[in-house]
């Protein structure tokens, strides 16, 4: 009789348990609501306002893509692609249809995608509902600086997805593997990280094929491994899946032109050395210093209470522990592929803290007090000042973004004296998203899609930097662009360079920013 792990398939469920909790004692309510505090972000994503705006027009023009740039002056001739467009349709749609409850609707949205990605990526976990939901808690409180109204999140909403697939496909499901096609297919149209899951499916096939092959030469050594090993038979229709779903995300409104994309975007050492989230791990964010403390932790539970064989997971969190510390973007990839680890070692240190606990304290009622007890102690040491803050920016957004660093002064005092200024903007970088959903008549001179992008000699990013971060500024870049009136940060080098220039003129300024115009010669 065969005694390999694969043979046997598994009931067809999400993970051990179902998937919101049997039972709501103090401590689930607690951590739920500390979930979703976690989760609830005000819309202050720099990138948000140019996928609003995106979805806004794409409603507006009944799913038609524009051939060009139809947002800067600076770049209106490059053919964008818009590797998001879906999603950002389906923002406008909520957006559109809550009326002014839009931007809250918007905030539900992203808080229900992250909440769902990190639900589904602890299904495979052998672990309990309240380990999970710890787990939870605490790769959330690490990933705060990402969280909020990204598109990113559909990525890793879709790369929980596919673990959770291939949890079953190990597991002797067959037929599910064919679930990768739809996956695909919707994934590709909703973000361009579904790139991200073809590598993350090969990586997986790849290990599993390496370990299958090894134990076809060392049969006794299937008996040490401690996850599913697929058989050939299993492993060549996953194969054979996987190059269908490949083939079906070429059904997008750009085919091969998605790939293209993002092949020369990530090939662009310039962009690539120069954004922050392609650069390394750094201690010198609050951030990376979270990251590193969940790693240390991460690794202390494992070396006390993990001692399983799976060479296939560790395939997986190796190549994207390497990434996280490559790339400070690819950080929320490796916590949602580590969650079910995660919990796992937190349901065995709660299972020997209580072996060690003495016989009086260990009724699980009193300790899931205790614990309910400090987690109520967390919420109220946060307060009610960031859901606040989510309500306001939901609901009131101009009021909300008053207290931020976007402009939304100058904004208002611009659409009361457009007259006053020119027709060719120059806005700061991590301005420009905000002015495409605050000031959609106005053509910006760059926002988040445009680092890569370049037209012969002209690249768009590189004259941005030398104009707003050298010093001197490149005061020419704004001649060779046009550029006839300009949205800077007060008190900025470029700000000082222009008060001192006597074909600038300053019409407006504030606490934030100051609004300059060329004078005529």
């Amino acid at each position: 009789m065969s005694t390999d792990k694969s043979e046997a398939p598994a009931p067809l469920v999400i993970g051990r348990l179902s998937l919101v909790p049997r039972s709501c004692s103090a401590l689930t309510a607690l951590l739920l609501l500390f979930i979703l505090n976690l989760s609830l972000q005000p819309l202050t994503e720099p990138d948000f306002g140019w996928h609003l705006r995106a979805g806004l027009d794409l409603l507006d023009h009944a799913g038609r893509m524009p051939a060009t740039d139809p947002y800067s002056h600076t770049m209106s001739g490059w053919p964008w692609v818009e590797h998001a467009w879906m999603t950002d349709g389906l923002l406008a749609l909520i957006y559109r249809m809550l009326g002014d409850a839009g931007a809250l609707g918007v905030i539900l949205f992203f808080a229900a995608v992250t909440v769902g990605a990190c639900v589904l990526a602890t299904a495979p976990a052998r672990a309990g509902w309240t380990a999970r939901l710890v787990a939870i808690a605490a790769v959330l409180w690490v990933a705060r600086p990402f969280l909020g109204a990204r598109t990113q999140f559909l990525t890793l909403l879709g790369l929980s997805v596919l673990l959770w697939i291939w949890h079953h496909v190990q597991t002797g499901h067959r037929t599910i593997v064919w679930t990768l096609l739809p996956l695909f297919l919707l994934w590709a149209n909703l973000h361009g990280g579904f790139t991200a899951g073809l590598f993350v499916l090969g990586v997986l096939l790849g290990a599993a094929v390496a370990l299958r092959s090894v134990i076809a030469g060392w049969p006794v050594l299937a008996q040490q491994v401690d996850e599913p090993i697929p058989d050939w038979s299993r492993l060549g229709t996953l194969t054979g899946a996987a190059a269908v779903a490949a083939a079906a995300t070429l059904c997008t409104p750009y085919g091969w032109g998605l790939y293209r994309e993002i092949i020369e975007s990530l090939s662009d050492t310039f962009m690539l050395e120069t954004l922050r989230e392609w650069q390394s791990l750094s201690l010198a964010t609050t951030g990376g210093t979270l990251y590193v403390t969940y790693l240390v932790g991460l690794g202390v539970l494992a070396v006390f209470g993990y001692r399983r064989i799976e060479p296939v997971r560790w395939a997986l969190w190796i190549v994207f522990l390497g990434f996280s510390i490559r790339h400070w973007r690819n950080i929320p990839i490796f916590l949602i592929v580590s969650l079910p680890l995660c919990a796992e070692l937190l349901e065995a240190a709660m299972v020997r803290a209580a072996a060690v606990l003495p016989q009086t304290v260990r009724n699980p009622g009193h300790w899931r007090l205790a614990a309910a007890a400090c987690v109520a102690l967390a919420l109220g040491l946060s307060g009610t000042e960031h859901l606040e803050r989510v309500m306001q920016s939901g609901l009131a957004p101009a009021q909300f973004f008053r207290q931020t660093q976007y402009p939304i002064e100058a904004v208002q005092w611009i659409k009361a004296n457009r007259n006053q200024v020119g027709t060719k903007l120059f806005n700061e970088y991590g301005h420009g998203g905000f002015l495409l959903w605050w000031l959609p008549e106005e053509k910006i001179f760059i926002d988040g899609r445009m680092p890569a992008w370049q037209i012969g000699e002209r690249r768009i990013f590189k004259d941005y930097l030398a104009l707003a971060n050298q010093d001197p500024p490149a005061l020419g870049v704004l001649d060779r662009y046009l550029v006839d009136w300009v949205l800077v940060t007060r008190a900025s080098g470029l700000a000082r360079a222009l008060d001192d220039a006597r074909s600038w003129a300053k019409v407006y300024e504030d606490a934030k920013v100051a609004i300059y115009v060329r004078q005529s010669a």
